[in-house]
């Protein structure tokens, strides 16, 4: 009960953030969600042997984080939860893939092991930015932006039912795990066969709260379509945010920062 209270605390802790007052909690979700696929797209457009051009892409979160007053703490707890799945995912890479393509005095580095690193890299970067995103914009706000900017609006709604009826999930899970607790006497009642009951019952519970959510919207006249007070302008501020942004991605992109540093520090000190 413990977990799942504080796991529901954990997941509005972004919604919180997103309700900050920084400039750049000011700027249209739009340009933020543009900024934010660039970011995404230039990342993930990378070879699997290239490490070293990612470093200097971790200035767009450092960035973020600094001016919108973030918790940087909070932030690298959930990207640090999301970096043994990708280690998961490239773990077999320094098996099979034994060809050695840098060597550091004695230490020959093979380019499994480059590979896996570039991956743990890439979502790290990933999940930064989208975390950052969520806690600059908030999801509602970003799903009526990507509504904006083309999305169907029925798969934009679903997106939005989907975030809302997570709390709703967590909620009931909240009860019946505190039900289950009270009656199990101990330890009776707290194994491993009573998850099955326990889960239907969850499901079946969720299932006639999220029921009796929508006849509650329908009654109160929902159409389809989520009303805001909030009015967006994209004006020069978000154009030079997304420009600015998307043409450091791109340099970075077609020029690697980090060989570029490294030459110039060798050829200041040489």
């Amino acid at each position: 009960m413990v977990s799942i209270d504080g796991a529901l605390l954990d997941f509005k802790q972004l919604e919180r953030l997103a309700a900050g007052d920084s400039v750049l909690h000011r700027l249209d979700p739009r340009a933020k969600v543009l900024a934010t696929l660039a970011f995404i797209v230039s990342v993930v457009s990378y070879g699997r042997y290239e490490l070293s051009a990612l470093i200097p892409f971790f200035i767009f979160p450092a960035v973020l984080i600094g001016a919108a007053d973030l918790p940087a703490g909070y932030l690298l707890k959930k990207i640090a939860l999301v970096c043994p799945f990708a280690l998961l995912v490239g773990i077999g890479n320094p098996v099979f893939d034994r060809a050695v393509l840098m060597q550091l005095g004695p230490l020959e580095i093979s380019g499994g092991w480059i590979s896996l690193a570039s991956i743990v890299v890439r979502a790290a970067l990933t999940v930064s930015a989208a975390l950052i995103l969520v806690a600059l914009t908030g999801f509602p706000a970003i799903c009526r932006a990507l509504e904006r900017l083309g999305m169907p609006a029925p798969f934009a709604v679903q997106l939005l039912f989907l975030y809302r009826y997570i709390f709703v999930l967590t909620e009931e899970g909240t009860r019946a795990s505190s039900a289950r607790e009270l009656r199990s006497c101990g330890k009776k009642g707290r194994g491993m066969a009573s998850y099955a009951s326990l889960l239907g019952h969850l499901l079946l519970r969720t299932w006639q709260r999220a029921e009796r959510i929508h006849m509650a919207m329908l009654a109160r006249g929902f159409s389809g379509v989520f009303h805001s007070r909030t009015k967006w302008h994209f004006g020069p501020a978000e154009l030079f945010y997304l420009v600015g942004w998307s043409a450091l991605f791109l340099a970075l992109r077609l020029c690697n920062g980090s060989e570029l540093v490294g030459a110039l520090v060798t050829g200041v000190f040489r």
